[in-house]
């Protein structure tokens, strides 16, 4: 796969035209394959092209915000984030067993649902769209770093970009891990092991890795990759105690899936720590991570939660680290640019709604 990369020179100079490019390549590759193959790459690239695109519109943001003029080499680590983020919610979701996101089938449902259409059985069928699934994930890993090995810089940039990539994934990897663990309840999360998790699965490869790829393209000094490090991970649990806010307390039909499904997953969050304190949990803890849990069980449970104080816990947390890390980054030495970005961006991931 990694032979046939276009080279940038060769195609428009923007991150949307060099993504499309290069799943074009893969989508091309497929060709002399099979039929289910080349409907992998379809899928793949109609996941990566769509969402918010927030890790590489961070990593260009602030390669510029640090005044970095190597643009091409931003726009294909760019590319690298976007697959990278692309590659783990895949494996996330056959991890979890989910087959919907956003409201749609996901790589493992799209495929279980047409091999059990074709006559498959439930339980090969979906066997079959999980392990579709994990070779997508893969494919989307291997580019992202091949991008990352291939691009067009001095050498010690790219060890040094390839070291945050390598780190990237330990942590990432480590985070996951933690969380599936927890899930198994056979030891009582802690308020600390919680935002710890949240800090390995969803701050080190959402905002640490994209801010400090683009310092390293943009020449900038170790203090300041050292700042930028501190900022992304207080950015990252910021971002994934909103996440877990609304799913249990959003619109579902704006984050496009149900809000007991992380009560059905038994998922371990701030809010779940804090609720467990509370008197009340004792009648409802059975209910927690209960595969089969009704509509009306799982509103139960999340009102055991609500009235607890949990919610309003954690939302005084929240506002707590955004006060916080508004002071950090207007504190630190960055250029005003970058500093008014991640300003924003803090904002952003507090106020969102899905």
């Amino acid at each position: 796969m990694t032979d046939s990369i276009t080279p940038l020179d060769d195609i428009a100079f923007s991150f949307q035209d060099r993504l499309a490019q290069v799943l074009r390549d893969g989508r091309h590759r497929s060709r002399a394959a099979s039929t289910q193959y080349r409907q992998l790459w379809e899928s793949l690239t109609r996941m990566a092209t769509g969402g918010k695109l927030i890790r590489p519109r961070l990593l260009m943001d602030a390669h510029r915000g640090l005044g970095g003029r190597d643009e091409r080499a931003a726009v294909d680590a760019a590319c690298a984030m976007q697959l990278l983020h692309i590659a783990l919610v895949i494996h996330d979701d056959v991890i979890d067993n989910d087959t919907i996101r956003r409201g749609e089938a996901n790589i493992s449902g799209e495929f279980a649902a047409e091999a059990v259409l074709r006559g498959a059985a439930r339980r090969e069928a979906q066997a079959w769209g999980d392990a579709t699934a994990l070779l997508g994930g893969d494919l989307m890993l291997t580019l992202a770093h091949s991008l990352l090995a291939r691009l067009d810089v001095d050498d010690a940039k790219r060890r040094a970009i390839l070291d945050i990539f390598d780190d990237t994934l330990f942590e990432s990897a480590a985070g996951e891990h933690s969380d599936v663990w927890l899930s198994l309840h056979l030891e009582e999360a802690r308020s600390q092991d919680v935002l710890a998790m949240a800090g390995q699965k969803t701050a080190v490869y959402s905002f640490q890795a994209p801010l400090l790829i683009a310092a390293v393209l943009a020449g900038a000094d170790t203090g300041l990759i050292d700042e930028l490090t501190v900022i992304a991970r207080q950015i990252g649990v910021i971002y994934q105690l909103r996440d877990d806010v609304l799913g249990l307390f959003g619109d579902e039909r704006t984050i496009g899936k149900s809000t007991i499904s992380d009560l059905r997953e038994g998922k371990e969050t701030l809010l779940i720590a804090f609720a467990r304190s509370d008197p009340s949990w004792v009648a409802v803890r059975s209910l927690f991570g209960d595969r089969m849990l009704s509509t009306a069980d799982g509103h139960r449970l999340r009102q055991v939660i609500e009235e607890s104080g949990a919610l309003v816990f954690v939302e005084s947390i929240i506002s707590d680290r955004c006060d916080d890390l508004y002071r950090l980054i207007r504190e630190a030495a960055l250029p005003t640019a970058l500093s008014n970005q991640l300003i924003e961006l803090t904002s952003e991931c507090n106020s969102r709604t899905a």
